[in-house]
């Protein structure tokens, strides 16, 4: 469950330039505190956590959960004890940060006197703390690295997406920022390359944007959607490798507008790893939409066929039918089950015997989070999602099962602290005492010697990347290969705003220019044969 609030642990054609590299820190332990959220109340804990989270097994968070590392109220919780409003839920994780891009934020405007700095933020660092990325994020690094006290992020821009953010440094700017953002007054131009010959002249998209899936921050065209307008102008055609550079203009400030856009006409992102990825939309690549209709239908989500019934989610993917989980699971007036000596709601005994599958074994943790009902397509781009970043990561989670074998998970340093009394209480703050070290940097990846040649790249078996370990020796975490500097950022760059304080600019990002190509690219032969670009 990630925090409301995150707060501090303590203490030939155009030559490819080097890849950035990798920056990555070492796994540490991390504690939060979080106020119970209102889609988890009257469910089990377990049910709550393995539908958030995707990153390890069922088996593995009821394994965590059991070994005391969270607490509600101050009261250790068990995997059945169901989440009330009021609840302060207190956790301690090990925390694998992913690794994103070693290229630098740049400071390109400081206003001591107004209180404000513009920033060129690289593609893959996300902004704030969120899902496993905590010290890797901008304001993390703006405040650890740069030493500012605080800092204001008013406005956001996808962790893929690289470019110009103006930052406010008081809280008086930031509300005067803010005030322009929700007016309409702030000026955005990004530039973007896109797949295909977009046709000349400027193009207008007025479509309707919802979020249906927050895990994997997946958005559709959809007419219950908020409004969103865009106006695409093409800059420039490259016939080599069939793709155009635009100039964006998002007259309002959805999440994902100018990529969902560019997708719904057809001409998605060219490196775009959720809208321009055929293995998830199919060869339309969802051109003019999804169909909305809503349906019932629900599939247990498929580990590759090595992997099936492995743990106990492959065996439940390969037993399970149609789930009645949504029924079981109640709360309030409506619960069902007994209370502990706390007063805690727990499962009685003939439910623990019974071995019902939570959600996300079923497939029905599919558009739980979605304010509309799914239609059969959505539910299939978000399942091939899914499917397609468990393949990115080894299968990690299906190989989830080293713990199995292992003692209960020992935090270092960690302990859990009383709770305060109940009118003391206060959302956020760390609800375990003791020191959990900073951030540790590990350097990895490729890179620039000082003669200017690219280093070779790491060898891509899983031991050697990580010290010759499969596994977390804390967590028992399966590892993965790192991702390639390259694919971790999108051709979207936030160019230029206007605003009250002024206009700001960056320089034209270097996939911008004539000749350039990239991994995966198409390229077009002499003879006029097409083929894809490899490195």
């Amino acid at each position: 469950m990630a925090p409301e609030h995150p707060q501090d642990p303590p203490p030939a054609p155009h030559p490819r330039p080097p890849p950035p590299g990798l920056r990555k820190i070492a796994p540490y332990w991390y504690p939060y505190t979080t106020m119970a959220k209102e889609r988890w109340l009257g469910r089990e804990i377990l049910e709550i956590v393995s539908t958030e989270f995707r990153d390890r097994s069922v088996e593995y968070y009821k394994y965590a959960l059991e070994s005391g590392v969270t607490t509600i109220n101050g009261v250790v919780a068990k995997p059945d004890t169901v989440v009330r409003n009021g609840d302060r839920i207190e956790n301690v994780v090990h925390r694998h940060e992913p690794p994103v891009a070693a290229t630098p934020v740049r400071i390109l405007h400081r206003d001591e006197e107004k209180g404000f700095i513009v920033i060129d933020k690289p593609g893959s660092i996300p902004v704030h703390a969120t899902g496993r990325y905590f010290y890797l994020s901008l304001v993390e690094i703006l405040q650890r690295e740069f030493a500012f006290e605080k800092v204001y992020t008013v406005n956001r821009l996808d962790r893929l997406t690289s470019g110009l953010m103006v930052v406010a440094l008081s809280s008086r700017t930031a509300a005067a920022l803010a005030r322009e953002f929700v007016e309409g007054r702030v000026g955005k131009e990004y530039v973007a390359r896109c797949a295909g010959e977009f046709p000349e002249g400027e193009t207008v998209v007025d479509q309707p944007l919802l979020t249906v899936d927050r895990q994997m921050g997946l958005n559709i065209v959809h007419p219950d959607g908020k409004p969103a307008r865009t106006v695409f102008t093409r800059l420039r055609y490259d016939r080599g490798t069939n793709s155009s550079i635009l100039h964006c203009r998002p007259l309002t400030g959805r999440s994902h507008q100018i990529r969902v856009h560019l997708q719904y006409l057809g001409f998605p992102i060219a490196n775009d790893p959720i809208y321009s990825e055929t293995k998830i939309w199919g060869p339309k690549l969802g051109k003019g939409g999804i169909d909305v209709t809503p349906s019932a239908e629900r599939a247990p989500p498929a580990p590759p066929p090595e992997l099936a019934g492995s743990t106990a989610e492959g065996a439940a993917a390969a037993g399970a039918g149609v789930s009645t989980v949504g029924e079981d699971v109640k709360g309030g007036d409506g619960a069902t089950g007994s209370s502990d000596a706390k007063g805690r709601d727990t499962a009685t005994e003939g439910e623990r015997e019974t071995s019902r599958l939570l959600p996300r074994e079923t497939g029905h943790d599919i558009g739980m989070g979605s304010p509309v009902p799914l239609s059969a397509e959505a539910v299939g781009v978000i399942t091939r999602l899914r499917n397609m970043k468990d393949e990115d990561e080894d299968w990690s989670r299906w190989r989830d099962v080293v713990f199995k074998a292992k003692g209960r998970l020992v935090p270092h340093g960690l302990a859990p602290r009383p709770l305060p009394p109940q009118n003391r209480r206060r959302r956020g703050g760390h609800g375990f005492v003791g020191v959990a070290p900073g951030p540790r940097e590990v350097k990895v990846g490729v890179g620039p010697d000082p003669s200017g040649r690219a280093s070779p790249p790491p060898p891509v078996a899983v031991a050697e990347e990580n010290d010759g370990l499969l596994y977390c020796p804390e967590c028992y975490l399966p590892l993965h290969p790192d991702p390639a500097p390259e694919k971790l950022y999108i051709f979207l760059h936030a160019l230029r705003y206007t605003t009250g304080l002024g206009t700001f600019e960056t320089e034209m990002p270097e996939w911008t220019r004539e000749g350039f190509v990239w991994s995966g690219a198409p390229c077009r032969s002499a003879q006029g044969e097409v083929g894809e670009v490899q490195y």
